[in-house]
Parts: C-alpha cells; structure tokens; sequence
C-alpha cells in the first residue's frame, strides 16, 4: 500500500531525494517549502501526487496549518521526515546570542512544531514514522560549529526520549545521522558569523581541510530512506555515509577510555 509522506524542506538537497524517492515509486508527498516556487517541477512530473505547502518552521501556527492541509487532502499521514535545517559558522565567541537563538528556531523547535502537529494524527492511526534529519555532527563535534551542534545535539536528546514515549502507540522513530555531502547546507543556505582576528588561525586551518575534503553527492539517499521507512523494524538511529562509520567508533572508543581513565573521580564524587 501506498504511503503519505510530510517532508519539510522539500525545495532541494536530502529534502528533494527523499521526496523523489517517494514519488517515483507511487507514495504522496506533502512537499514543504518556504517558496513553493521551488516545487513547481514536482507538481509539473507528478500532479495531483504532490502537495505543494508554503511553510517556515519556525512559525508554529503555519506548521500546524500545513499539516492538517496534509492529512484533509490525503486522508492519513505516514511518514513525517524533519529536514528543514541550515548551518551556522563560527566560534562559540564570534556568534551572536540572536544567530544562536535562530539556529535553534530553526534545527529544534522547527523540529519540535512538527512533531507536536502530527502526534495526534499519528495517535490516532495507530502507526506513522517520525524521521528526524540530524547528522554525524549530532555524536561529535568540530570547531567552527558550535552553535550547529548545539541543535542537533538537542535534537538528539529529544528524539530519543520521544521514541520511549511513542511506541505504545505503534509509531516508529529514526534519528538519520549523515556524514557530509555536496548540498547547499554550506553554502548559500549557511550563515557565517563575523570573524575575531583572535581565530584567524583556526578559520585558516578550518578552510584548508575542508578544501581537501571531496564530498560526494546524495545520490543514494533516496534508495537508502526507503529502506528506512519500510522496515518493519527500523532503527532509531542509522548512519547515511561511510564517514560517520568510520570516525563514530573512533571518538566513542574515546569516550569510554577517559571515562575509565577518571573513573575514580566518578566514585569519589559519592565520597567512595
């Protein structure tokens, strides 16, 4: 049986591959953006398969709206795929407090409206699958980013309570953890704070292994989110790329050593 899909940030990148992905195979779409514009091509291949809704997540009254558009004009909800998101640039000292604050409109409580939307619809149905679109750098951290990973960090934190909460009610929950890609997540859609001559060497550094970085481009999303939604087990978190499998157990075999490491420290806390 066919499925309906909510995906947020439909216009390009991982939006846009899993919104194919879905179409091509016969499922719905309810495809978000801020410009409808920028769907018009899928309505044009797809027709009445796609549903066109204007829609900034950070404005929870619309998010509501666009879902409910959704569940009137194709009946239930299946799948919902969290992806609208942007990437922030620079240090903990160079961002400013409303960067900051937008950054987590946007990655978490964007997120959140969404979520808090179709819980109801999803309830009642008795199933759905909420995937929630985080990255590699939601486990680990890299300088520049912190304002990014602060976002996705939560995200995490929230999702994975939100799984325990939710699966009494037969709904399914995915933290999709991707390496990098060639999308626009850092280029044009990404804000970059105002540099300190204080980090210039770090901002040098930063720019030098990122132009030795070669990133590949999504093309397998598509097959691999479908593969995701038609588990009937699915797994609440799952890697997209090489990348975060071979650096995740890197930094988690960090982890457990310092925390081996400093262990007596952790007893002597309980005055042990």
């Amino acid at each position: 049986m066919s499925k309906v899909w909510f995906i947020t940030g439909t216009s390009k990148g991982f939006g846009r591959e899993f919104a194919l992905a879905a179409l091509e195979r016969g499922d719905k779409v309810a495809a978000t953006a801020r410009n409808t514009d920028t769907l018009s091509d899928l309505v044009e291949q797809y027709g009445d398969a796609v549903l066109p809704v204007e829609l900034d997540v950070t404005n929870r009254d619309q998010v509501f709206a666009a879902v409910k558009s959704a569940h009137e004009t194709f009946g239930r909800i299946d799948v919902v795929i969290n992806n609208a998101g942007y990437g922030l640039f620079g240090t903990v000292e160079e961002i400013t407090e409303q960067q900051l604050r937008d950054q987590m409109e946007t990655n978490l409580f964007g997120v959140f409206h969404v979520t808090q939307a179709v819980l109801p619809i999803l309830r009642e149905q008795g199933a759905g699958h909420i995937i929630q679109i985080s990255t590699m750098g939601g486990i680990v951290a890299f300088p520049t980013l912190g304002a990014y990973h602060a976002s996705k960090w939560a995200l995490e934190g929230m999702t994975d309570a939100l799984s325990q909460e939710v699966a009494g009610f037969g709904i399914k929950v995915t933290l999709v953890e991707p390496g990098g890609f060639a999308t626009d997540w850092s280029g044009a859609s990404a804000i970059v704070a105002d540099a300190h001559p204080a980090y210039a060497a770090l901002h040098e550094n930063m720019a030098t292994m990122r132009a030795q970085v070669v990133l590949p481009q999504p093309v397998g999303f598509g097959s691999a989110i479908l593969t995701v939604v038609d588990a009937e087990k699915p797994p609440l978190r799952v890697f997209f790329g090489e990348g975060p499998t071979l650096m995740a157990p890197q930094v988690y075999q960090q982890r457990l050593a310092e925390w081996a490491q400093w262990a007596h420290v952790s007893k002597a806390a309980e005055g042990k």
